[in-house]
């Protein structure tokens, strides 16, 4: 199946996969070639990607919110942002998270500690596909 990962600054994944693991509203769901149709949210998390059937090898990506949209062929991945584990600095995450928490801790009204709980949750999400990617290299 291809799957099309695709964010407001373009296209980052137009590949044929065996495999996808993505974040939605009711959980973590598996898509694979030749999956019923299904048009659902993407919530804030981690994609897993599986370009071969029997590769133990996953690819990640950290990803915003979005939508996905799923037929028997393809698989379109809708988000704002999309990092590569590969791109993401496991301290400068673990930095900027801290920061975000503080930001919420310190928040003065509802416009900020809605904010801040954005920037928490796109940290804590680019920190755990460091720590996938970095247990992946061992």
């Amino acid at each position: 199946m291809n799957l099309k990962l695709i964010t407001l600054l373009g296209t980052k994944v137009d590949d044929q996969v065996y495999e996808v693991i993505l974040p939605t509203a009711d959980g973590e769901i598996a898509v694979f070639p030749g999956h019923e149709p299904l048009v659902t949210l993407a919530i804030p998390g981690a994609i897993a990607v599986r370009y071969k059937k029997g590769d133990t090898d996953l690819e990640y990506f950290a990803i915003s919110g979005g939508v996905i949209e799923v037929s028997q062929k393809l698989l379109r991945v809708l988000v704002d942002e999309a990092d590569h584990g590969d791109d993401i600095i496991e301290a400068e995450s673990q930095a900027a998270l801290e920061r975000a928490i503080q930001l919420r801790d310190n928040a003065q009204d509802q416009v900020e500690l809605d904010k801040a709980h954005q920037l928490v949750d796109r940290h804590a999400v680019r920190l755990k596909v460091a720590g996938l990617r970095r247990r992946k290299r061992r």
